[in-house]
């Protein structure tokens, strides 16, 4: 299993994402395109000191850019929505 810090790249803080997790306790993140539930769940677990109870993960699609006559595309992610027991918190979202 690869490292918690390699597993989780980093939060998703967006209008979006702030309006769930203050509604329904459901935390977002960029995650490794590797990443399976399992290792995304042991990861945040392990980091944050909490308890999850569901994982939902979907892949970003890549973007295409232009830049005046240049083409080019955005690279694919995937996201990760991480649901905590009832009572958890997440101080970095918090903020």
């Amino acid at each position: 299993m690869p490292d918690v810090h390699q597993v989780i790249v980093g939060p998703v803080i967006t209008e979006k994402s702030s309006a769930a997790y203050q509604a329904r306790k459901e935390y977002a993140f960029r995650v490794q395109s590797e990443a399976t539930k399992p290792q995304i769940r042991a990861a945040v677990e392990a980091l944050f000191k909490v308890s999850v109870t569901d994982v939902r993960t979907l892949v970003v699609r890549a973007k295409r850019k232009s830049y005046g006559r240049y083409v080019g595309r955005r690279p694919a992610w995937k996201k990760a929505i991480v649901t905590l027991k009832e009572g958890d918190a997440i101080p970095v979202f918090e903020g």
